[in-house]
């Protein structure tokens, strides 16, 4: 078990007072139901709940300390590190990482993507390096000093996914991150309910800029028609270099050719003019566009883009993002494509499209399963109806949709793709269940909040 905080590295990075005997953590946690052997466990103080309930507990299952801003009752003797407030602690751990770390580093955001971009990151640096990067889609303002605050000292490389859904979140997140290299994916209409237009959302992405150690690199999607609005916010930040990718003939990284099939993806691709020919792991479109920003941010780091495209043969999807589950029903089987985790009008389509190229056993069909699409603001029953045209353009047999905006969805389309509806996901789950049969592929999708993974359970456990 390799020391990444010693208490008196971790008393110096947060200015704090240590309390109890002499520790090392092997490990960063802020939840004590997954607390491991070894961690530092960070009593955060929420709204709902205060982690210094949980102090005690967390130590007791293995924690080697705690970052506290009081000393719980019963916890008078236990190695406990005092500060003025948790979540400062957290961030100045992750600053105090990041000044220690001598990693390349790569930060990534945009409307739809990041994850998915992050994780082929991550794949094709580990086999050139040894490699961080934050798990899930830890984003925010505890997600990134969590995530960076767990990078060993003698990372060579590391990746951190940047989120956010109002305006100014991603420059104090950028600012301790620090990347040599920025992508952004793609700008859409995704938390429009919290910007007056999708070109505020732009800016609000080119935040990511503004964090870039000098010499830096901004990897920009040309297709999309923000590409010059994100051009000219990287250069106002001086960024050093702007490389692009894309289908467009000026794309630094230019997708000449793309297969789906239905459980990989197979990519002809030019990077300046060397061509480049390599599969990946998962099914999609949008996987082999962002595929291309990996590519060009892999050789800004310094390692092997070509060796970086080889390895993405090895990716699968992440949690509720494409995942496939094979489902025992009477008569056989059903394919499940779980892509529960969040949806936007772009992502819909992406796995509308994705969903076209599966190919259903006899006499199956390829069924969507949506639920509401969140944060669109006033546009949003529109954006909704507005799915029925890529239903219809990719053929899918029957769409089930569930909740008041996909309502509108279902009036959209075709009398004969229109499927079953209920208020949400939990009425609409069981009437899914009992309606798949042998064959079928099904996709379920919808925003987090529409919580469509319970469609996905109730499939797991079978027709």
């Amino acid at each position: 078990m390799s020391a990444l905080w010693t208490a008196t590295q971790a008393r110096e990075a947060t200015s704090g007072t240590l309390m109890g005997p002499d520790w090392t953590a092997s490990g960063v946690s802020i939840d004590s139901r997954s607390v491991a052997k070894g961690d530092l466990f960070i009593a955060l103080a929420g709204p709902n709940h205060d982690g210094h309930a949980y102090v005690k507990a967390a130590i007791e299952a293995g924690a080697a300390a705690a970052l506290v801003h009081k000393v719980p009752e019963g916890c008078e003797g236990l190695p406990l590190l005092l500060v003025g407030d948790t979540m400062d602690g957290l961030w100045a751990l992750g600053r105090a990482a990041r000044d220690r770390s001598a990693a390349r580093i790569v930060a990534v955001t945009g409307s739809v993507g990041k994850t998915g971009t992050k994780e082929m990151l991550a794949l094709a640096l580990s086999a050139q390096g040894a490699t961080h990067y934050s798990v899930g889609s830890f984003n925010n303002h505890w997600g990134v000093p969590l995530s960076l605050a767990r990078m060993p000292a003698d990372s060579r490389y590391a990746v951190f996914e940047l989120g956010m859904n109002h305006p100014g979140e991603i420059t104090p997140l950028v600012a301790m991150v620090r990347p040599h290299v920025a992508i952004i994916t793609t700008v859409e209409l995704v938390h429009a309910g919290h910007f007056q237009s999708v070109e505020q959302i732009a800016d609000a992405k080119a935040e990511i800029f503004t964090g870039l150690e000098p010499g830096g690199v901004a990897v920009i999607n040309r297709d999309n028609r923000h590409f010059h609005r994100l051009q000219d916010a990287a250069k106002a930040a001086k960024v050093a270099k702007v490389l692009s990718f894309g289908s467009h003939i000026e794309a630094d990284a230019r997708l000449m050719d793309c297969a789906v099939e239905p459980l990989e993806t197979k990519v002809f691709a030019l990077k300046k003019d060397k061509a480049l020919s390599y599969r990946i792991g998962v099914p999609g479109l949008h996987w082999a566009m962002n595929s291309l920003a990996v590519i060009l941010a892999v050789g800004a780091l310094g390692a092997d883009a070509e060796a970086a495209a080889r390895a993405l043969a090895g990716m699968t999807p992440p949690k509720g993002r494409g995942e496939r589950h094979r489902v025992t029903v009477p008569g056989g089987t059903v394919e499940l494509i779980d892509e529960s985790y969040n949806a936007s009008p772009v992502s819909m389509k992406a796995a509308i499209a994705t969903l076209a190229a599966a190919k259903p056993g006899k006499g199956g069909r390829r069924i969507a399963v949506l639920g509401d699409m969140l944060e669109l603001g006033d546009e949003s029953p529109s954006l909704h109806a507005g799915l029925a045209e890529a239903v219809v353009a990719w053929n899918l047999d029957l769409v089930h949709t569930a909740g008041p905006l996909s309502a509108h969805l279902r009036e959209a389309l075709p009398a004969d793709k229109r499927g079953l509806h209920a208020d949400n996901s939990e009425l609409l789950a069981p009437l899914v269940k009992a309606d798949v049969k042998a064959g079928d592929v099904v996709m379920v999708k919808g925003s987090a909040g529409s919580r469509m993974g319970r469609v996905v359970k109730a499939l797991q456990e079978g027709a």
